[in-house]
C-alpha cells in the first residue's frame, strides 16, 4: 500500500499511511484528496477537519490534502453526493468492508506519489 500523505502526516498511527487496527474503531483506511465541499460537509455534521488544533499538531486540513478518512464518513458523503476523491493505492483493504468497491472506484484518482 502507498503512503497516504506525510504534509500534514495522517494516518491513524500518524505514519502516513490508512493503516487500521482493532483499536481503530472509525476505521481511519481511506485516503482521500479534501475538497472545500467536503471539508465544509464534515464540519457541519460534527467533524471541523479545517481547524488547527495546535494542542494535538494539527494543522487543520485545507483542499488538496490528503487525508486518511473514516471509511464510514467517506460513505456517508458519498450517500450525499459530496464525497473527496480517493487513492485506492493508499486506502487500505479493510475499507471494503464499510464502502463497496464500485463506489471507491467511482471516486478514484490516481497514485499520490
Amino acid at each position: 500500500m502507498l503512503p497516504c500523505a506525510e504534509d500534514p502526516v495522517t494516518g491513524f498511527f500518524r505514519d502516513g499511511h490508512c493503516n487500521t487496527c482493532v483499536e481503530d474503531h472509525g476505521s481511519h483506511t481511506v485516503c482521500a484528496v479534501m475538497t472545500s465541499e467536503f471539508l465544509a460537509y464534515s464540519k457541519y455534521v460534527g467533524n471541523d477537519l479545517s481547524t488547527a488544533l495546535p494542542a494535538f499538531h494539527f494543522p487543520g486540513l485545507k483542499p488538496g490534502d490528503r487525508w486518511c478518512l473514516c471509511a464510514s464518513r467517506f460513505m456517508q458523503a458519498a450517500e450525499e453526493g459530496c464525497a473527496p476523491a480517493v487513492h485506492l493505492e493508499a486506502t487500505h483493504r479493510r475499507a471494503l468492508e464499510i464502502i463497496p468497491l464500485p463506489v471507491l472506484r467511482a471516486h478514484a484518482v490516481t497514485s499520490p506519489t
